[in-house]
């Protein structure tokens, strides 16, 4: 694996506005805004499932065949974009990548993604390039408590730091910030900016995001959303209420943001931003990196790579394979094993 260290100071913006909730076209066109207003800045960064909105509702309909849940669950789908590959531009993206290719800038943002075949939903982020193509496409790899009933399980396909303008670039959804071997993934690919994505940020939230940035020895960019009662559909908003938790007011915040940077050695470059929206524009020095290095690196010599070892499985898993011959091809394990046996009868014994 080869790529260049980037140095020097960048720009990054997060947009801590409200989703427009089961809207694609207003979403898209919200998003399109942001990125315009926030011209000159290397990194644009959204919330968890900013597009389409993060459907809190799921958590007061669990029970099964629960009519209304089917309802909005068919909702969300209809209005969740399909996401094309790094030379496709007619997708459901199209006008966000036209915006990032107008302004020249990264942008990361969450994503309610349909697939084409099927009706499953994922909760992914996607990232693209200056000239507007899909760099990556992370999906959450395992969906917390009922968000199950919502989003499949997504794979290790996405789980990368790309190369970008604004540095090599990562992220992680909300809760797989406790998945440990997810962070050193990305830790080892080389990972200079982690964009943190969240509907919302409590404490808990913030404590994780400053260990991951002192852990990595990296920048943590964490979006949070911004959400009052005012932007949830009249007949959806006691459903919404009650997933959002017991302490949701009548009237007012739901969500209150809570964006921030943390830096390199896990103190706040920007603290968490509350109660209002907000697009939050902040200068960051990639060469901090290196001097937070100096002590820990947890895949250099803060590691035992001789004692401990982690294997991944970036095939982008589908439910069905086509083979010309007639034949099912193997999967991307069985093939590693496959290589990883051959590899190993050659080797001469000692």
């Amino acid at each position: 694996m080869t790529y260049s260290v980037a140095s020097g100071r960048r720009t990054v913006a997060i947009v801590q506005r409200p989703p427009a909730l089961l809207d694609l076209a207003e979403g898209i066109s919200r998003a399109v805004e942001a990125i315009d207003e926030s011209a000159g800045a290397d990194l644009v960064v959204f919330p968890e499932t900013w597009l389409t909105g993060y459907p809190a509702w799921v958590f007061g309909m669990a029970g099964w065949g629960d009519p209304e849940g089917k309802y909005w669950y068919g909702r969300l789908l209809r209005e969740s974009p399909i996401i094309g590959g790094a030379a496709d531009f007619d997708d459901g993206l199209a006008l966000i990548r036209a915006a990032a290719q107008r302004t020249r800038t990264t942008i990361v943002i969450g994503v309610n993604e349909r697939t084409q075949a099927g009706g499953t939903l994922y909760n992914s982020l996607a990232t693209l390039g200056p000239d507007g193509r899909l760099l990556n496409l992370h999906r959450k790899l395992v969906p917390t408590h009922t968000e199950k009933i919502v989003w499949g399980n997504g794979d290790a396909a996405g789980l990368r730091a790309v190369e970008t303008p604004a540095g090599r670039v990562g992220g992680l959804v909300c809760w797989e910030h406790w998945m440990p071997l997810a962070r050193q993934v990305l830790h080892a690919d080389g990972e200079q900016v982690h964009v943190a994505a969240w509907p919302d940020t409590p404490e808990l939230h913030e404590i994780v995001a400053r260990s991951y940035a002192r852990e990595g020895g990296c920048f943590v960019i964490s979006a949070a959303t911004f959400l009052t009662t005012d932007d949830v559909p009249p007949e959806l908003i006691n459903t919404y209420r009650a997933g959002v938790g017991s302490l949701a007011p009548a009237e007012g915040v739901l969500f209150d943001g809570g964006s921030s940077i943390a830096a390199p050695d896990g103190s706040w470059l920007v603290e968490p931003v509350r109660g209002y929206p907000e697009l939050i524009i902040a200068e960051i020095d990639l060469d901090a990196i290196d001097e937070a290095h100096t002590d820990l690196d947890v895949v250099g010599h803060y590691s035992r790579p001789e004692l401990l070892a982690l294997r991944v499985d970036r095939s982008r898993r589908h439910g069905i394979q086509y083979h010309s011959d007639g034949t099912i091809p193997p999967s991307e394990s069985q093939r590693m094993k496959s290589e990883a046996d051959t590899q190993s009868s050659n080797e001469e014994p000692e």
